[in-house]
């Protein structure tokens, strides 16, 4: 029987991206989002694929969804092999002290409560079959702290910090944990972060080649598809013009040709 492999966020970016490679390499799929016409059209692409594809609609924020979702699983799709915790998001970019807290809670409630929730409804299976590995999308900014990013940034080192704390806790059980921390890659982050504003949020890949979304789930397969005897803990990956979060080396006026 073809493995299964479990996808918060897979709607756009990274998650699809990361969904279309693991399709390539003959896994079933259990995709999940809040935008639920997207997760028809991925799920028709997927399927051209020759893999089987259940679609779960619902907000990782929620824990009584998430529940839901996963604790009513056909039985054929309760042994999940592989979970990726892809949801996250960012929401603005400012100081603290003009912080906006709605902003604060979604970001908390996604990239930390959400991962949380999706994780504790998936992992005790894994445990009880003595197999599995869990990809958490952490950041860049899980590895350090960049000017307007307090929140953001914070959600993201509790993602490293439970990442680790998580290995801890399943290397006895033989479950894997990876983190793989991007740094600038071209998708809809941007464009969430600025709530909608595309011409900021293009000038952020302006005047160098940054990463995109199949790079990121180039980086997830490789992880995945180590040898049962290789766990990789921890992954950083930057575009070559970029050596830290907020120094770049920019040299041409990116366009659309």
């Amino acid at each position: 029987m073809p493995q299964i492999a479990l996808i918060t966020g897979a709607t756009s970016g990274i998650g699809e991206a990361t969904a279309l490679k693991f399709a390539e390499n003959g896994f079933d799929l259990i995709i999940t989002g809040r935008r639920d016409e997207r997760l028809t059209i991925l799920k028709n692409k997927l399927e051209e694929r020759n893999v089987r594809v259940l679609t779960r609609c619902f907000d990782v924020r929620n824990e009584t969804d998430v529940k839901n979702a996963i604790g009513n699983l056909p039985d054929e799709w309760k042994n999940i092999d592989v979970l990726v915790n892809n949801a996250g998001l960012a929401a603005g970019l400012s100081t603290l002290q003009e912080g906006d807290t709605d902003d604060w809670n979604r970001m908390i409630d996604t990239n930390v409560k959400g991962l949380l929730y999706v994780t504790r409804a998936v992992s005790p299976g894994m445990v009880a079959r003595k197999n599995g590995h869990i990809i958490n999308i952490g950041s860049i900014a899980g590895k350090e702290v960049y000017p307007n990013g307090n929140v953001y940034c914070a959600t993201k080192h509790a993602v490293d910090a439970l990442s680790k704390g998580m290995r801890i806790d399943l290397v006895p059980h033989n479950v894997r944990v990876t983190q793989i921390c991007p740094g600038a890659v071209e998708t809809e982050f941007s464009i969430v972060r600025f709530h909608g504003d595309k011409d900021r949020a293009c000038k952020v890949y302006e005047g160098y080649e940054c990463l995109v979304a199949a790079d990121i789930a180039d980086c997830v397969w490789f992880a995945v598809s180590r040898p049962p005897h290789v766990n990789i803990n921890d992954m950083v990956v930057m575009p070559a013009a970029q050596a830290s979060g907020t120094i770049f080396h920019k040299v041409f006026e990116k366009t659309d040709n």
